[in-house]
């Protein structure tokens, strides 16, 4: 099924794209957001997948990322605000209003699908939550606790000496935002969400989510551990959860953070299983 990719333009003059697919008989919709880094196009065989259960799929590009048109730099900053307030109400506009839309993100993603349905939990019919979690030091364990801890406390220093975050020369992630990336290291030390933007009190907005939610979690997963989704699922109001395990014989490939992206059927199914369809 080809790819209907358009142009948006956030309020504040930011531009990207917003890459769909419809399937004819469209028996719900999901928005789901990118990891950290990660362009949109990277999630076209998993949007190709749920077309074949009869999903409508909406994949934008973050700030900075693939087809956006600024790039992070000492004069171009922003921080997870400017996703909250201005990228993904525009995207939201965006979607078609005849179909029920799911809420649901890769890794990073997740965490703003969740922090998305607590701002307009009436535009969303569940969130699937795939590889995500809160990345707080202390749901990791061994090295992996020091080591994240270590790295979350030492990025406000590079962002501001460097005027963004070198991530394509540290490894991990690419070049992001320094506002971004502070904000990211101030939930892994604190393991909360600060009040972002518009919204005066994120993590008792959250707690009043009660959509159906889904989590995916990865055996060999090493930066997203199983408690971690578990804490971003606490962090949700009562309502009906799911979590949906794969090791590497049921995904078909390494059961790791990103390999899903290259075999999606089976995500691409379990989510279809759960996905809560319109009326």
């Amino acid at each position: 099924m080809p790819v209907d990719e358009s142009r948006l333009q956030a309020p504040d003059g930011h531009g990207f794209g917003l890459r769909r697919w419809r399937p004819r008989k469209a028996r719900g919709g999901l928005l789901f957001l990118p990891a950290l880094g990660v362009s949109a196009n990277k999630y076209d065989a998993f949007a190709q997948a749920l077309c074949k259960h009869d999903i409508a799929v909406a994949v934008p590009d973050w700030r900075g990322t693939g087809s956006s048109d600024w790039r992070a730099a000492r004069g171009r900053d922003w921080g997870y605000r400017h996703l909250l307030d201005q990228d993904l109400p525009t995207v939201v506009r965006a979607l078609p209003g005849d179909l029920r839309w799911c809420l649901g993100g890769h890794s990073l993603g997740g965490q703003f699908a969740a922090m998305l349905a607590a701002r307009r939990p009436e535009g969303c019919a569940g969130l699937a939550l795939v590889a995500t979690g809160v990345p707080d030091w202390r749901s990791y364990r061994g090295s992996k606790r020091w080591g994240i801890a270590g790295f979350a406390h030492a990025l406000p220093l590079v962002t501001r000496i460097v005027g963004h975050y070198p991530g394509e020369r540290l490894g991990f992630a690419g070049r992001e935002a320094g506002g971004l990336m502070r904000d990211w290291s101030r939930t892994v030390r604190r393991g909360r969400y600060a009040d972002y933007g518009e919204t005066t009190d994120l993590e008792a907005a959250m707690a009043q989510v009660s959509c159906p939610a889904l989590g995916v979690h990865f055996q060999h997963d090493a930066l997203v551990p199983e408690p971690t989704l578990h804490q971003l699922l606490e962090k949700l109001g009562p309502g009906p959860r799911r979590i949906e395990r794969f090791d590497s014989g049921r995904l078909g490939t390494q059961a790791d953070h990103f390999r899903w992206m290259r075999e999606p059927a089976a995500v691409a199914a379990a989510v279809s299983d759960w996905l809560p369809v319109s009326p």
